[in-house]
C-alpha cells in the first residue's frame, strides 16, 4: 500500500507515484510539491496541515473526505477519541469551495446544556452590541463551515433546532421574531460509528476513522511526520528513530490513538534534544509538560518495557527473558513488580 501525505490547507493530492490522484475542486490550486530522494512527495506548507495515510483504512478515510469536500452537504465524521476527527473536518473545509469562508468549531461535549442554545444560536438581548462570540457559532460561521464536535452530546432539542436551521436556511434566536438567514455547512463529529445517523433527515455523508490499532501501517509514517513537525516548531534538525524505537512504535498499543502518538513524539524530542529518538525516550514520554519523578519514570519504563517484550513474545516469559538478557526468575520478579499479566498477551 503506497503512502499518501495530504495537506489539509490545499487540495488533496497523492504523495507517492503509482496511486490514483483524486480530482480536486477547481477553485483551489494545490501548492507545489518537492520529491525526496526516495521519490515520495509531500504537498503543502506546514507539517501540521498534513494528513498521513499508509494503511488501507487510512486511505479509505481520505477517499471519503475528499469526496465530501467536492459536495456541499452535511457530513458526519465518526471515530474514537484521538483519531483525528477535527483534523479531518478542517481538511474537508479547506479542500471545499468554502475554504475562504469562516470555519467555526463548537465543542458540544464541553458546553453545559444550559448554555448550548445560546452559544450555538446567540442571544437576542444583545441587540446591536452583539460581538461575534455573542452572535452564536452558527451566525459566526456565515457562509463557511460549522463543525459541531461530539454532536451526540448536544441536547436533543438544540440538535433538532440546528438540523432544522441547516435544512431551512434560517433560524430564530430565543426571544427574537425575525429569522436569521444561514448558509453554513454542517460537519458533525461523533465517537462511535453507530451514531453516524445522528443528523437524521439531513442525510449526511459519512467519514469513518479507525483507531491506530486498526491502522498499524500508519504508525511509522505518522511518527516520522510528527518528528518533522516538532522539529520545525522547535527549530531543531531531526535525525530519526533508533531501530529499537521503531520496533517499540510498531508494537505499542496507543489507546489515545494519533493524539497520543503525537504527544509521545513531542515529549521524546524534548527528552533526547539531539534529534535521535530512542525507545527509552518514547517509553518515558508522558502527556503534557509535567516531568515525572525518577521513581515514577523508572516504574513507567519497566512497565512499558515488560509489556512490549511480552507482546512481542505472545506472553512467553522465557523467550521475553532471553530477549531482555535476564535470568527467567529475575525477569519474573520484574513482571510481578510491574503488575503486568503475561496472560493478556497470549494468543
Amino acid at each position: 500500500m503506497s503512502e499518501r501525505a495530504i495537506d489539509s490547507a490545499t487540495n488533496p493530492q497523492v504523495s507517492t507515484a503509482g496511486a490514483t490522484t483524486p480530482s480536486a475542486p477547481a477553485t483551489n490550486a494545490p501548492q507545489a510539491s518537492e520529491a525526496d530522494a526516495g521519490g515520495n512527495r509531500s504537498i503543502g506548507r506546514r507539517q501540521s496541515d498534513r494528513i498521513i495515510a499508509a494503511s488501507e483504512s487510512g486511505q479509505r478515510s481520505l477517499d471519503q473526505a475528499t469526496s465530501c469536500a467536492r459536495s456541499d452537504g452535511a457530513v458526519v465524521i465518526a471515530g474514537p477519541a484521538g483519531s483525528g476527527r477535527k483534523h479531518f473536518a478542517r481538511a474537508i473545509h479547506a479542500w471545499s469551495r468554502r475554504s475562504a469562508q469562516p470555519l467555526i468549531v463548537f465543542p458540544a461535549a464541553s458546553t453545559p446544556e444550559a448554555l448550548q442554545q445560546r452559544e450555538l444560536f446567540g442571544a437576542a438581548d444583545g441587540g446591536a452590541t452583539l460581538g461575534e462570540s455573542s452572535a452564536g457559532a452558527l451566525a459566526s460561521a456565515g457562509g463557511g463551515t460549522l463543525v459541531v464536535d461530539r454532536i451526540d452530546q448536544l441536547e436533543a432539542g438544540v440538535r433538532s433546532e440546528l438540523i432544522q436551521a441547516i435544512q431551512g436556511g434560517s433560524f430564530r434566536r430565543p426571544g427574537q421574531a425575525e429569522p436569521i438567514a444561514t448558509s453554513a455547512r454542517l460537519i458533525a463529529t461523533v465517537a462511535d460509528a453507530a451514531l453516524a445517523g445522528v443528523l437524521g433527515s439531513l442525510n449526511a455523508d459519512i467519514v469513518t476513522l479507525e483507531g491506530l490499532d486498526a491502522r498499524r501501517e500508519d504508525v511509522l509514517p505518522l511518527a516520522a511526520h510528527f518528528l518533522a513537525e516538532v522539529a520545525e516548531d522547535d527549530d531543531i534538525r531531526p535525525i530519526g528513530f533508533t531501530n529499537d524505537a521503531r520496533n517499540w512504535l510498531v508494537e505499542e498499543v496507543f489507546t489515545g490513538n494519533v493524539r497520543e502518538l503525537r504527544e509521545r513524539i513531542r515529549q521524546s524530542v524534548r527528552l533526547s534534544r539531539d534529534g535521535v529518538i530512542s525507545a527509552e525516550s518514547l517509553m518515558l514520554a508522558t502527556d503534557g509538560d509535567e516531568v515525572p519523578s525518577f521513581k515514577d519514570a523508572k516504574r513507567a519504563f519497566e512497565t512499558r518495557y515488560v509489556e512490549g517484550l511480552l507482546r512481542r513474545c505472545s506472553g512467553n516469559i522465557s523467550r521475553a527473558a532471553r530477549l531482555a538478557k535476564k535470568d527467567r526468575k529475575d525477569f519474573y520478579d520484574v513482571i510481578r513488580r510491574t503488575g503486568v499479566d503475561p496472560g493478556e498477551f497470549r494468543n
